[in-house]
């Protein structure tokens, strides 16, 4: 009887080690008379293992898909109409096209490479009154040229158009009465290439002021993703103009919409042609469709990567009752953001020692000093400890629970990006369950140029080809760090290039968990937008990897792509002799709880032992071994005893107090 009660601990305590990793693929278990070991990688093959080792008669949860196929952008080239912009420049002195290639040359010292954009480059620049000094041959200073702004704080051209940012301040702007006294940050883009996407969600139109339609024909005022913009088109090619803003309250720091309305007006009013270089045609410009090839994929299988489908989401963690959306786009043929693999991705704030980003908590006890506990939102046990979050598969968060503006998730508000985990945990101390920052770098995704101010924790690159303009957003680095290190606007950065350390930093140190966050935005009829970056993640990190992962069902469960399980259920003979009744298994087992002690069949239970950690797998052979990364789990006598993480480096023991 005293066995049979040892068996019964132990069954129960395997429950709740699966309700503990339902996160970390493949599974291997080793039974002993009294002790249970379980190396975990994934929720899927830990249920099989689970299934076979409890005498299941069936798994109905295996099921054979096919993975939905990569995407490429779809992206449309803009017909320019050069001949009104050059007429306006036209000086009656010289031949057009002169004035035009003396407006480069002379704006170049404030624009750097103005000439290279392929559509007229509109800036708060007096370029007519410039030439009419030139041809005059008076002296000039491109800078005094400027109408009420400062020279720009970012400026990039390049074949895909133009970006520039202007920092203003309130009293510097002659006349003002705006209460405001901090930095104004006013953008404006022009795009010869645009990226087709739906129109987003809980974009917002707003009617025009200040007489503008008059000067700007057709104009548009929206409100989208945190930013009032203004939207025209001039010469053929699309415009906008914005300026992040909030009304609600100085919580933000942000210029309220109201007054960033007049700064725009005013901005709007004082645009004029400041340079770039027309382009021959050989007739009527028309659009076209831009070919971009982003996906490269390897032929081989990875034996360990694994992938939850884009927009499946943890349960319950979308916004108002949303998941996420399945975007199979990959935009951007990137170098995968942080420089060494294995890497991570997944939620930051509902997996293990987040924080569920306001949707509350269920405190669930102890296990020794370590707190357990579970976000309201679902039933996930989670563990106060971030360093067992480092397994795969990995999972997208875009439209996780956040209060920002996404216009790309179905709720219209959404995360924004996606959370990634470097290759390992350091810990300061045995048990202190925090990440140590710092430890591992941080590459440009893209060739492309830095937009930063001193002090940001938000880190741009902008990129801009023929055929992509994106911009890459990197999130909770340390600011100091990155101002010592020169990382500012307008420094040129290459593919691959270290740029920082992997933080942890939100308004102060410790403040997240070990993460990176990295979004993207491409500019569309809209201006620039925020896309789901998790499927151009994945193809970067198969490269890095070289091994193509495998994606799993909208369920969780894998898809087979390997050796195929016949049916939705194991073969018979794979299963023990004897079912394990369903009244056995409680519907909801938590550690610290009462274990049942219902008497099972010694049938219902495994050997006593299996012959080696992976030979659980070779009655499942479509599940390959655990490898990268695996978690340890040790079951004795019904309690969960210890668990290990590779990457923490440390085998910690249950505390007896």
């Amino acid at each position: 009887m005293r066995a049979r009660s040892h068996r019964s601990f132990a069954l129960a305590a395997l429950i709740r080690a699966a309700i503990l990793r339902t996160q970390f693929p493949r599974v291997a278990i080793i039974f002993f008379p009294r002790r249970a070991t379980l190396r975990v990688c994934s929720f899927a093959a830990l249920a099989m293992a689970f299934c076979v080792a409890t005498a299941c008669v069936a798994v109905a949860c295996i099921g054979v898909a096919a993975a939905q196929d990569m995407r490429n952008p779809k992206i449309a080239s803009v017909p320019v109409d050069w001949s009104e912009a050059v007429a306006q420049l036209d000086s009656g002195t010289e031949p057009s096209p002169r004035s035009i290639e003396r407006l480069n040359q002379a704006a170049d010292t404030l624009f750097a490479k103005i000439a290279a954009s392929p559509v007229p480059v509109l800036l708060p620049f007096n370029g007519a009154q410039l030439l009419r000094d030139t041809a005059a041959g008076l002296p000039y200073a491109a800078a005094t040229y400027l109408i009420d702004v400062r020279p720009p704080a970012f400026f990039q051209a390049g074949p895909g158009g133009y970006d520039a940012v202007f920092s203003i301040y309130s009293r510097e702007l002659p006349g003002s009465d705006l209460l405001y006294s901090d930095r104004i940050d006013v953008h404006i883009s022009g795009s010869a290439l645009l990226y087709e996407l739906d129109e987003p969600t809980g974009i917002v139109h707003w009617p025009v002021n200040g007489g503008l339609g008059a000067d700007f024909p057709g104009i548009k005022r929206v409100y989208l993703e945190s930013s009032a913009r203004y939207i025209f088109t001039r010469y053929g090619v699309p415009y906008v103009v914005s300026i992040e803003c909030h009304d609600g309250g100085m919580r933000f720091h942000k210029i309220s919409c109201r007054d960033a309305d007049r700064v725009a007006i005013r901005f709007l009013r004082s645009l004029q042609v400041a340079g770039g270089t027309p382009h021959l045609q050989t007739g009527p410009a028309q659009p076209g469709v831009i070919t971009a090839d982003t996906i490269d994929r390897p032929q081989a299988q990875s034996p360990t990567f694994t992938y939850h489908s884009p927009g499946d989401l943890l349960p319950g963690s979308g916004m108002r009752g949303h998941s996420g959306r399945a975007d199979y786009t990959v935009y951007s043929k990137i170098r995968f953001p942080l420089a060494e693999a294995p890497a991570f991705a997944n939620s930051q704030s509902f997996n293990h020692w987040g924080d569920c980003d306001q949707t509350g908590r269920v405190s669930l006890g102890a296990l020794g000093k370590t707190a357990l506990y579970r976000c309201r939102v679902n039933e996930q046990l989670l563990v106060a400890d971030e360093s067992v979050n480092y397994a795969y598969p990995w999972r997208d968060n875009f439209c996780e629970h956040r209060y920002f503006f996404v216009g790309d998730c179905p709720s219209g508000l959404g995360h924004q990006g996606q959370d990634i985990r470097p290759s390992s945990c350091a810990q300061r101390i045995e048990g202190a369950n925090r990440c140590e920052p710092y430890q591992h770098d941080v590459v440009a995704a893209r060739d492309g140029i830095v937009l930063r101010a001193p002090g940001e924790i938000a880190l741009y690159i902008v990129t801009n080809t023929t055929n992509e303009r994106v911009r890459f957003r990197y999130l909770h680095m340390y600011p100091k760090y990155l101002d010592q290190d020169q990382i500012l606007s307008g420094r040129v950065v290459h593919e691959g290039e270290v740029i920082g350390k992997v933080g942890n930093y939100q308004r102060r140190e410790r403040a997240t968990t070990y993460h990176l966050h990295f979004d993207m935005q491409v500019p569309t009829k809209y201006g620039w937008v925020f896309v789901n970056p998790y499927m151009s993640l994945v193809g970067a990190y198969e490269r890095t990897i070289q091994g193509r992962g495998r994606e799993l069902l909208l369920d969780g469960t894998p898809m087979v792509t390997g050796a195929a399980l016949s049916g939705a259920i194991l073969p018979g003979a794979a299963l023990p002799g004897s079912a394990l009744p369903a009244s056995a298994l409680p519907a909801s087992v938590l550690p610290g709880s009462t274990l049942p002690r219902a008497a099972l069949p010694s049938s219902a239970l495994p050997s006593p032992t299996l012959p080696a950690p992976g030979a659980a797998f070779n009655v499942i052979p479509a599940i390959p071994a655990p490898a990268a990364n695996p978690i340890e789990i040790e079951i004795e006598l019904g309690s969960l005893n210890r668990f290990t993480s590779d990457t923490a480096g440390y085998a910690r023991q249950r505390s007896n107090d």
